[in-house]
């Protein structure tokens, strides 16, 4: 059974880069009431050998454009992950979140067989363009989204599950 792909990307991908960007707001909000530098937290990891929040935030916006761009069969626009402030993380949100919304349903549906091969961790993987949304690209957005969503708790950053979700 088929899907449509827009359906099932636009508005998710949407919700988590508008979770994404409440996250950063709440975190600025929070060490500016702390007093504290935002990037402290931005530089954080839950442990040692995970990536720290702001390069979660940069992973999540790459698997949001990099779907857009694998499923349609376009350009996957280049960011240089040097973010290194919530305004710097902001406005690669805002693009990623502009190149999301430039598609249309047609650019995307009928695209479900498209073969898409992609590296990770070394490994070269095929999927068909269904495959790979539902399982690759959302669970990695939502794996990197969660991971910047709980750094900033860990930190103490009034979030909650609607803040998750996409909503203020």
């Amino acid at each position: 059974m088929t899907i449509s792909l827009y359906a099932a990307t636009v508005p998710a991908l949407l919700q988590m880069l508008t979770s994404l960007s409440i996250t950063l707001k709440k975190t600025e909000e929070f060490a500016k009431s702390k007093g504290m530098d935002a990037g402290t937290i931005l530089g954080d990891r839950l442990i040692e050998d995970m990536l720290p929040m702001a390069r979660q935030v940069q992973i999540a916006c790459d698997h949001a454009k990099g779907a857009m761009a694998r499923i349609s069969g376009t350009d996957n626009p280049k960011f240089e992950d040097s973010e290194k402030t919530v305004a710097e993380l902001q406005a690669r949100i805002a693009k990623t979140v502009e190149f999301v919304k430039s598609f249309k349903a047609s650019d995307l549906d009928g695209q479900e067989d498209r073969a898409i091969t992609i590296k990770a961790a070394g490994n070269e993987m095929t999927f068909p363009a269904q495959t790979y949304l539902v399982n690759y690209a959302l669970p990695n957005l939502y794996f990197h989204t969660s991971m910047a969503y709980a750094v900033a708790r860990k930190n103490g950053v009034p979030l909650g599950k609607m803040n998750f979700m996409g909503r203020e």
